[in-house]
């Protein structure tokens, strides 16, 4: 089982508030790293630079959307293992098909609680210790 604070983790999300909102949700359950990033270009630069065990990532961004992101991150080979949860504001069956075919590992429909947050992860990760 890993331990949360062991999973390092990078935000992404074009809206300062739902970075916030999901670091704060992720701190409730004992993680302790994180890198966060304003759009999918800025998290790629990052994911490049110092690889993140977890992305949660917004689908609608500028510069490179959610779909875009997991894309590049699945076609480069040093991070294509990286776990990938889809952050969307809606429940778009389409959508997630597409992520599917791209390789996401789950997705996580807001608004979302803590709880809902942790059985994302876990269903990703295992349990967290």
């Amino acid at each position: 089982m890993p331990s949360a604070a062991s999973i390092k983790v990078l935000i992404v999300d074009d809206q300062q508030t739902m970075r916030s909102l999901v670091r704060n949700g992720l701190e409730q359950l004992g993680f302790r790293e994180f890198t966060e990033a304003g759009d999918g270009e800025a998290g790629l630069r990052s994911m490049l630079t110092a690889p993140p065990n977890l992305v949660i990532s917004d689908f609608n961004m500028p510069k490179l959307d959610g779909l875009g992101l997991l894309r590049a991150i699945r076609s480069h080979e040093p991070i294509r293992s990286t776990a990938f949860i889809m952050l969307t504001g809606r429940a778009d069956k389409e959508l997630v098909q597409r992520a599917v075919q791209f390789g996401v590992n789950n997705y996580l429909v807001k608004p979302f609680t803590v709880a809902t947050l942790k059985g994302k992860i876990e269903a990703v990760f295992g349990a967290l210790t």
